[in-house]
C-alpha cells in the first residue's frame, strides 16, 4: 500500500507540471496569430487548473476529487488545440515569403 500511495502521491506533483508547462505555451498561441486566439487562453485557463488540482492533492486530499470533476471542462483545453490543429492547421497565409538574396 506505500508504494501505491507513492505513486499516486508521483502524479499528483506531475500535475504541477503537466499545468506549469502549458502557461508559455498558451502566451505563445495568444501571441501567435497562428491559432485562434481563445485558445491561448483557454491554455493559460488549463494551466492554473492543473495547479489548482495538484495543490489541492498536495494539501486537501480529502477535496481532489471534488476539484478534478469540476475542474474537468476546462481541461479539454489541450484536447481543443490538438483537434485545431489536426483539423484546420495553422493560419500561415499571412505570413511574408523569405527575402532570398
Amino acid at each position: 500500500m506505500l508504494f501505491i500511495r507513492l505513486h499516486h502521491q508521483g502524479i499528483v506533483i506531475n500535475e504541477l507540471f503537466w499545468g506549469l508547462w502549458l502557461l508559455p505555451f498558451g502566451i505563445l498561441v495568444y501571441k501567435s496569430r497562428f491559432l485562434p486566439r481563445i485558445l491561448g487562453v483557454w491554455l493559460i485557463v488549463n494551466c492554473f487548473a492543473y495547479v489548482a488540482i495538484s495543490l489541492t492533492g498536495l494539501f486537501a486530499p480529502q477535496y481532489y476529487g471534488k476539484v478534478f470533476n469540476w475542474s474537468q471542462p476546462i481541461l479539454f483545453g489541450e484536447i481543443a488545440i490538438m483537434l485545431w490543429l489536426l483539423v484546420r492547421g495553422a493560419n500561415v497565409k499571412g505570413m511574408a515569403a523569405p527575402v532570398v538574396g
